[in-house]
């Protein structure tokens, strides 16, 4: 029998996926479809948008699936890719199943991301990070009409920037504009903004276009029909908020202005009232939703109209206790942007329109304000510029769109006090300090070849020997912050959570060297290590395990002291049981043995002198409980705090925790302490605990903003997103092998602070636990950049720099470390070059020279100081630019100044390199051929030897005015008009003095010629005629003289 799949479920697919599909099957299968039907749901793949698309589609997918169940785990040749942008081959099979390609797989402008959060990337080979053939369209200008040679030198680009990031170059179409090439694995892979100024790239977004093989087999039954604009639409437009009919003001449109002007509107917002064909809701399979049709159309706006001005400008407020996950803070200092004059669209406040209320507090879009040209952006120094509501605001009011404000992210919240103001001594306890502290250890270096220059990459080296006294330093630095009086109680918590966490990696992982071995630290100056336990120098070897593990056990007393003091502080004077309870959490046995024999209960007070030792006392107590057990005794009759106690002092932590809530730290001590045998490793200890955890009968290592404060409600955080780091390092400690795969969780922000964007102390005990060869890794970016980031909106380049040259070298990008230091130069040049201590540690670091002048010639050239632009390109050889700006801007204000040796000092220091300058000779040529000329037609008879006859002067002058006329065809469309008065009086001089010497003793034909050489040269009318009088009188003299 014939059964349409699409009456038992339909399945809605993107553009002209969207057809019914029949398939057959026999009666005895139909009853069997409806149970395999979830089955089949649960394996496809999910995909939302109606620009992507896959092949096979997913309806065809959905169907053999179907028939052939496990056929999704293993689909030939997938393909997946997106209208107009390109789309991924995946070579072999592939298991496409319960995928979200829509988030895994993203096509940009000329480029590819699979994968772009490198934290769930799978290994190679798994998921979609395999082998794959790539195709992107790129859009370049007129490629059918590029010559050979250009063409070539596009394709060899191209095939440099495929081998360049790893991939193998197959082809380029310039007529379809495909760009193919091979991947072995993903990760980014396209053209990057600088590579698209090299490649004539159209200004629009690519055309849309229906991509080959993207229907199945058979028609689509895609519909046609175009979607109108009706008057529920034009009642969201901007006509309909003025008060006026927006039917009518379409017509008007429609007769006064270009249809391809707007003919396209945003698809998206005209099909906003309809469910997208895979919206959130219908992710999980295209079974869920009947099929549909979609229109599209295919041209792409491209006139830009111009801006209109804004009615306010308002900076943006912050106050320190505004909500927000990255708080924001106004930004007045540094901001020179003035309300323009004009007005905009003035709008009634009071009028509610269709975007008001639950919909937007927007009433209409900023961008229809500002001719399509205003859109949300970041500036220098966490700077963003936005409409609508500030950032934290609680204000429920309308607000109009077309105002804009200009926010800064909080990324200097650590260096804040109590009262939300920056001090400059947590500035410097915070960044420079341990910085400082970090540039003093040792370090070893790694010469980087970059053409003609070179950087000196670093790496921090250190031992384990030396362990103890760098995290000392460290945990100095933190105690001067400390002593900060008005440090606020959140920051005070976190800076005591940075010193356990720097006692932590002490006790974890340094050693020390006695009698010839390495063995673990026993530092006598460590007041972390009672007196007592100092070891002597004949330590057994065995013994050192639980050495470590006695200084793990103070250091975990140390970190849950304070929280035991503040439950104890509030009980009252009969709950004796709950105090030595809890005094037991915290291994505080001194005082709750005392305690206990204070209040005359002497058995109990033995039973806790012994707590924690001979596993034969913890197994008779255990018995003894058992046996109260098996016959059958009331244990109502006994106190549930001392039967609490021993049930812990037996090693039965849970049953003494019943109904208790406990922090991580102290459950993991009651289990080292009083469950697991005193004479176990800690890696045994923290992989019992992790055990414990993955079955839910641990409580979760959460982070110390959460556990302690500041943050209170910790609904929002979520179960194995974020763990503690001293958690993490137990973890590093514990774990075997060389790889250890929660780096980048256990080096983000959120392990150790609630701020988001605070690195400054993580990326330090990150360097130090590398530097002792904990972990090897050259995939941790994210922090790096991070912490530059940090570095540069304080202001502090020189130290973003310094951790730039700290970032490890990857073959695969192997200019990573450049392209950032040069982008920190350009953007942040006005920030380092006014400081002379900024500039000077930058050079020290052996970043080239030139790379520091030539971001402060484009610095100047775009504040309009091309003197010193012009400086600055000679320093940094970039002689074409300094040519041209010697030309064009700065040649003839000095000539007009008579600054003539400036001329001189400037030409001439270019001329060395005048076969690498363009159109030298007619260019800055032309100021050394005039003075030299000058100079020689100004000096004695007697000394002149080349230029001795008028006939020689005169044809000196004439190839000197030559050149000065082809100079000025050459550069008349770049010249002002001082330029071109410069040429005239360079031509009038040199022809005054060549007339000048005309009259010694020559000739009447010699003289003709000179004034010949004199009318060709640029000058101004008065003058021509002029010396045009003196030619006519001349020549009527030379006529009367051959008359004669």
């Amino acid at each position: 029998m014939e059964v349409d799949v699409g009456i038992i479920k339909p399945i809605p697919v993107p553009l002209s996926q969207s057809k019914r599909r029949k398939i057959s099957m026999g009666s005895a299968d139909t009853a069997l479809s409806w149970q395999l039907l979830p089955e089949v749901e649960n394996s496809l793949p999910t995909v939302r948008s109606s620009d992507y698309y896959t092949k096979p589609c997913l309806s065809e997918l959905a169907i053999r699936e179907f028939m052939n169940p496990g056929y999704c785990s293993r689909v030939q040749d997938f393909v997946v890719g997106r209208v107009g942008y390109g789309h991924v081959k995946f070579t072999g099979e592939t298991d496409v199943r319960c995928l979200d390609l829509e988030s895994i797989v993203k096509f940009n402008r000329c480029e590819v991301v699979v994968y772009e959060d490198d934290s769930s990337k799978p290994l190679v080979g798994q998921g979609l990070n395999k082998p794959a053939e790539v195709t992107l369209l790129l859009k370049a200008k007129s490629l059918n009409n590029l010559t050979e040679d250009h063409l070539r030198e596009i394709v060899g680009k191209l095939k440099c920037k495929t081998e360049s990031q790893g991939a193998e170059f197959l082809s380029f179409d310039p007529i379809q504009g495909e760009w193919k090439f091979l991947v072995q694995h993903f990760s980014r892979f396209g053209l990057g903004e600088e590579d698209e100024e090299d490649i004539p790239m159209d200004d629009v977004s690519a055309e849309v276009q229906e991509p080959a093989g993207m229907n199945c087999s058979e028609a689509s039954d895609v519909d046609e029909e175009t979607v109108s604009v009706n008057g529920t639409l034009l009642s969201h437009s901007l006509p309909a908020h003025l008060g006026l009919d927006p039917v009518r003001m379409k017509d008007l449109r429609m007769l006064l202005f270009s249809a391809k002007e707007d003919e396209v509107e945003d698809l998206s917002g005209m099909l906003s009232h309809d469910s997208p064909p895979f919206a959130k809701e219908s992710s999980k399979s295209p079974l869920h939703h009947s099929s549909r049709k979609t229109v599209r159309k295919m041209n792409t706006p491209h006139i830009r109209k111009t801006p209109l001005a804004l009615i306010e400008y308002h900076p943006g407020s912050f106050s320190s206790n505004s909500p927000g996950a990255i708080l924001m803070a106004q930004q007045n200092k540094g901001l020179h942007l003035t309300a323009p004059k004009s007005e905009g669209f003035l709008l009634d406040l009071k009028d509610k329109t269709p975007l008001t209320g639950s919909h937007s507090r927007n009433i209409v879009d900023a961008a229809l304000f500002m001719g399509r040209s205003f859109r949300v952006g970041w500036g220098p120094n966490g700077m963003l510029v936005h409409s609508g509501m500030p950032v934290g605001s609680a204000d429920s009011g309308i607000v109009l769109s077309s105002v804009i404000n200009v926010e800064k992210v909080a990324i200097d919240k650590v260096t804040r006090d109590e009262s939300n103001k920056v001090r400059a001594e947590l500035t410097d306890l915070c960044f420079s300090s341990p910085l400082n502290l970090h540039k003093d250890l040792d370090h070893e270096t790694k010469k980087l070849e970059l053409g003609t220059f070179g950087l000196k990459l670093q790496k921090l080296v250190c031992n384990r020997l030396t362990l103890p006294d760098i995290c000392r330093r460290y945990i100095d630095i933190i105690e001067r912050q400390l002593e900060v009086p008005t440090l606020s109680p959140a920051s005070r918590i976190l800076l005591m959570h940075q010193v356990l966490v720097w006692e932590l990696i002490k006790v974890l992982f340094s050693s020390r060297k006695m009698g010839g071995q390495v063995k673990p630290v026993e530092d006598e100056e460590e007041d972390m290590i009672p007196d007592g336990r100092e070891s002597c120098p004949d330590v057994d070897q065995e013994a050192l395990p639980l050495i470590r593990r006695a200084e793990f056990s103070y250091w975990l007393q140390e970190s849950v002291y304070h929280r035991v003091q503040e439950e104890v502080s509030s009980l009252d004077e009969s709950s004796d049981l709950e105090h030595i309870l809890l005094l037991l959490t915290g291994r505080q046995l001194d005082a709750a043995v005392e305690l206990a024999a204070s209040r005359g209960d002497v058995r109990l007070s033995c039973l806790l002198s012994e707590a924690g030792g001979s596993p034969a006392n913890r197994a008779d107590i255990a018995h003894q409980l058992d046996l109260w057990r098996k016959d059958g005794l009331d244990f109502s009759f006994i106190e549930e705090d001392r039967v609490r106690l021993l049930e812990l002092l037996a090693g039965n932590i849970h049953r003494a925790l019943q109904g208790v809530k406990i922090d991580w730290k102290r459950f993991l001590g009651l289990l080292m302490w009083y469950q697991l045998p005193p004479d176990i490793s800690l890696p045994v200890v923290f992989n019992t605990y992790q055990k414990l955890l993955n079955e839910g009968n641990a409580p979760y290592p959460v982070p110390v903003y959460i556990d302690e404060g500041p943050i209170e409600d910790a609904s929002n955080w979520v179960v194995n997103n974020h763990f503690d780091l001293a958690y993490y390092l137990m973890l590093l400690h514990a774990r075997q092998e060389n790889d250890f795969g929660a780096l980048k969780t256990m080096f983000s922000a959120f392990a150790s602070t609630n701020d988001p964007l605070d690195y400054h102390m993580i990326w330090h005990q990150r360097a130090v636990l590398e530097a002792i060869g904990t972990f090897s890794s050259n995939d941790l970016h994210v922090l790096d950049m991070a912490f530059v980031s940090q570095l540069l909106c304080l202001g502090q380049c020189h130290w973003a720099i310094y951790v730039v040259l700290h970032m490890p070298h990857r073959e695969d990008y192997p200019y990573l470390q450049t392209a950032v230091i040069r982008e920190i130069l350009f953007q942040y040049c006005e920030v380092w070059s006014t400081q002379e201590s900024q500039w000077e540690f930058i050079e020290n670091l052996g970043i080239p020279s030139a790379w520091l002048h030539e971001a402060l010639a484009i610095y100047f050239s775009y504040i309009g100081d091309l003197s010193k632009a012009l400086d600055h390109f000679l320093e940094c050889g970039n002689w074409q630019r300094a040519h041209s700006i010697f030309m064009i801007s700065v040649a003839h204000s000095l000539f007009l100044s008579g600054k003539h040796s400036e001329i001189w000092r400037l030409a001439t220091s270019m001329e060395d390199y005048k076969s690498e300058i363009e159109d030298w000779d007619l260019g800055a040529g032309i100021y050394i051929s005039f003075y030299l000329l000058r100079s020689s037609m100004q000096e004695d008879s007697n000394t002149m030897t080349e230029l001795d006859t008028l006939e020689n002067k005169n044809d000196a002058c004439s190839d000197f005015i030559g050149c000065l006329n082809k100079s000025l065809a050459v550069w008349s469309s770049k010249l002002s008009v001082d330029a071109r008065v410069v040429y005239s009086k360079m031509a009038e001089e040199i022809c005054s003095l060549l007339l000048s010497d005309s009259g010694e003793g020559s000739t009447g034909e010699a003289q003709l010629n000179c004034f010949d050489t004199v009318f060709r040269g640029p000058m101004p009318e008065d003058l021509r005629s002029y010396h045009l009088q003196d030619a006519v009188s001349l020549f009527t003299c030379y006529l009367s003289e051959i008359a004669q």
